[in-house]
């Protein structure tokens, strides 16, 4: 059975650049979603932490903006191609697409049905709205009752903006059960106990997110260990939004460069970071940067939030929370091809 070294932090602290502490874990969406994926693809996935102490949760990532469920999430994108036919030409910030209530476009679409029109004439005006919710910086509600055309009272749109965010609040805390359920998040393997025979049965590694990887898998002796047996069979080697800091752990080669000098990967960009709890508050460093200058060929997506994999040989990176599924999708296709070479 194909196996999977599942490494998650199990730091709960992360220091600022001020000195002061800041919660932090995994993020619940990134760590679940792969999971489930891989355990459903029939592979043997095998939770790990640097110290084998309990994965925590980062309770920022338990936000319910973190956690819209899928129809709403799709509907909210296919709303935004509409007025960003380049996506150069927009830049949905975290404040607006989680503040002004454009989540909630599915359902006063929905509503709108509901009063007598099509469904394509309630996306054109939905849509409309939520492009003058975005370059206005409003509240999309507000915006959609200003029409007394539509025939929707501000209460009738407010209360379907305040059950998409219930919807997602229950979302989050479901998703934050589910993990709890899993046996290998209340008791992982310990990194440091691993042999490096027991790291060779491994056939990929996978790191998810959340602030976390910067403190205790950057930099990681035992995740260098793992990090290097699998490079040397050309296994693959997965990291998602923030995990790809783990790859800071990666030993030199016999030339003295990163084991990963080269690789085009991407991770979570300066221009999310700032938009963050944590990064508002002030990172001691910004891993987009750390990688870039351990030798990276950085390949961030075209705007922040946006979904973005690269795939390098064996090295396959996500960007951000929003890549969670491509990611754990593009991870389970390169292990069902054709036997890898090892690498020389």
């Amino acid at each position: 059975m194909t196996r999977i070294a599942y490494l998650v932090t199990s730091a709960r602290e992360m220091t600022l650049a001020d000195g002061t502490q800041h919660p932090t874990g995994y993020f619940a969406e990134e760590a679940l979603k792969p999971y489930e994926r891989f355990v459903a693809a029939g592979f043997d996935v095998t939770v790990i932490t640097p110290d084998g102490e309990p994965p925590y949760a980062d309770p920022y990532g338990l936000s319910w903006f973190f956690h819209y469920p899928e129809e709403d999430k799709d509907y909210l994108a296919s709303v935004v191609r509409t007025f960003a036919h380049d996506v150069d030409d927009i830049r949905l910030t975290l404040h607006q697409n989680t503040e002004l209530g454009l989540a909630a476009a599915r359902r006063l679409a929905a509503l709108l049905e509901a009063s007598g029109r099509t469904a394509t004439q309630a996306h054109r005006i939905v849509s409309a709205a939520a492009k003058t919710a975005w370059r206005e910086d409003r509240q999309f509600a507000d915006v959609l009752a200003e029409d007394a055309s539509l025939g929707l009272t501000r209460e009738q749109i407010q209360a379907e903006v305040d059950a998409q965010r219930a919807d997602s609040e229950r979302l989050a805390a479901e998703r934050h059960r589910r993990l709890q359920a899993i046996p290998g998040f209340q008791q992982p393997v310990a990194l440091s106990s691993l042999t490096d025979t027991d790291l060779v049965d491994f056939d990929a590694v996978f790191t998810p997110g959340g602030h976390g990887p910067m403190v205790d898998l950057a930099g990681h002796p035992d995740a260098g260990r793992l990090l290097a047996a699998l490079h040397r069979r050309q296994a693959p080697i997965a990291a998602l939004c923030h995990g790809p800091a783990v790859l800071l752990s990666a030993p030199e080669r016999a030339d003295g460069l990163w084991l990963f000098d080269g690789y085009r990967m991407t991770s979570f960009t300066d221009e999310e970071e700032d938009q963050t709890e944590a990064g508002l508050a002030g990172m001691a460093w910004l891993l987009d940067v750390a990688l870039k200058n351990a030798g990276a060929v950085f390949d961030d997506g075209p705007s922040a939030w946006v979904s973005h994999v690269v795939i390098d040989r064996n090295l396959i990176t996500g960007q951000n929370p929003g890549s969670t599924e491509a990611t754990a999708d593009a991870v389970v296709k390169k292990l069902r091809a054709p036997a890898r070479g090892v690498a020389a």
